[in-house]
């Protein structure tokens, strides 16, 4: 089961988080949903540092399953948004694969 947490700063902004485990939606190498979680978190940081003025720091350990990111200063417009996006997509594979793979706090 992938496990997420979301974390949010005093303004209910969200500034960061953090995924670990595999999905055992299938075998590593064919597990889709693990893909498609892994395929977002990705962007998110890919896009962050691209269209984003917010610094952030990156933990991972691809063993694991385990990546945390968190921003080092409050969300700009922009980094806020894709984080919400992040959320959303996490969501949405959440309901449609089924809730035995992902565990999302809040």
């Amino acid at each position: 089961m992938i496990k997420i947490s979301f974390f949010y700063d005093e303004n209910g902004k969200p500034s960061g988080f953090e995924f670990s485990g595999h999905a055992g939606y299938a075998e590593s190498g064919n597990d889709i949903v693990c893909a498609a979680v892994s395929a977002m978190v990705f962007n998110t940081i890919n896009s962050i540092e691209s269209f984003s003025k917010t610094d952030f720091e990156v933990e991972k350990d691809k063993k694991r399953g385990f990546i945390c990111f968190r921003l080092k200063d409050e969300a700009d417009r922009e980094a806020e948004i894709l984080l919400r996006s992040l959320i959303l997509g996490t969501d949405s594979v959440r309901e449609s694969y089924g809730k035995q793979f992902i565990r999302i706090e809040k």
